[in-house]
């Protein structure tokens, strides 16, 4: 299994409407969905407590109850939603010790793919992981929010995909798809893109060189710091 990267237009911000990187193909309405309410709800505009009704969000969005149930679905499996039988679902706060279980397991998954991205990764994978790498720094200097963060969706896929295993990729896009609102969310913390990419570099670099130790310890380095980010964005909401 393999997923390179693309190069990301540099002129204008990410639209939501193009496909979810790592994931062929266009964006699902349910994905869409989940990503919207998991902003709002992160942002502290839905606070925890407030009653999610599947009849009056789709409603809201023109939807079917489907996608809207989808979405429901997947953001109960990030800790952001509570279902209640037959009471509906409301927003949740997950509890400060499973946000932190959640993010160990992803530092340890990110951190084995880097590490086998350093000794697998084939020549042409390279040259575009560090061209991309590139491209963000640009979109960190122009200050766009929306590209970077969809670009940074891409380097992670890319160096799952530069393991080239794919039980771990498997393992690792499960994860990652139950702490997106977290990840995403940490980006609004004063500072978080230059941080991020200064991080980001250190892991390309190690994987460029080769190293499997570094590529590893900066990869489970920067998954520590996005958790703490988030929760330093938390607790100004």
């Amino acid at each position: 299994m393999s997923v390179l990267p693309v190069r990301l237009p540099l002129d204008r911000p990410a639209s939501p409407s193009r496909p979810a990187p790592g994931r062929p193909g266009r964006t699902t309405r349910a994905e869409e969905l989940r990503m919207q309410l998991a902003d709002e709800i992160t942002r502290g505009t839905l606070p925890p407590g407030s009653a999610l009704d599947e009849t009056a969000l789709a409603a809201r969005f023109g939807v079917s109850r489907t996608p809207v149930r989808e979405a429901l679905r997947e953001l109960v499996a990030s800790g952001l939603v509570e279902a209640r039988p037959h009471r509906g679902a409301v927003v949740a706060r997950p509890s400060v010790a499973r946000l932190q279980n959640m993010f160990e397991v992803m530092a340890e998954l990110e951190a084995l793919c880097a590490g086998l991205c350093a000794l697998k990764m084939a020549p042409p994978e390279r040259r575009q992981l560090e061209q991309l790498h590139a491209e963000m720094g640009e979109l960190m200097r122009l200050g766009d929010f929306a590209a970077y963060r969809e670009a940074n969706e891409l380097f992670h896929t890319s160096v799952y995909a530069g393991s080239h295993n794919d039980y771990l990729i498997e393992l690792t896009l499960g994860t990652r798809r139950r702490l997106s609102p977290f990840r995403r969310a940490q980006f609004r913390a004063l500072g978080r893109l230059a941080l991020s990419h200064a991080e980001h570099d250190r892991v390309t670099t190690a994987v460029l060189r080769g190293d499997r130790d570094g590529a590893a310890s900066a990869m489970r380095d920067h998954i520590a710091i996005v958790h703490d980010a988030y929760e330093q964005y938390a607790q100004t909401l």
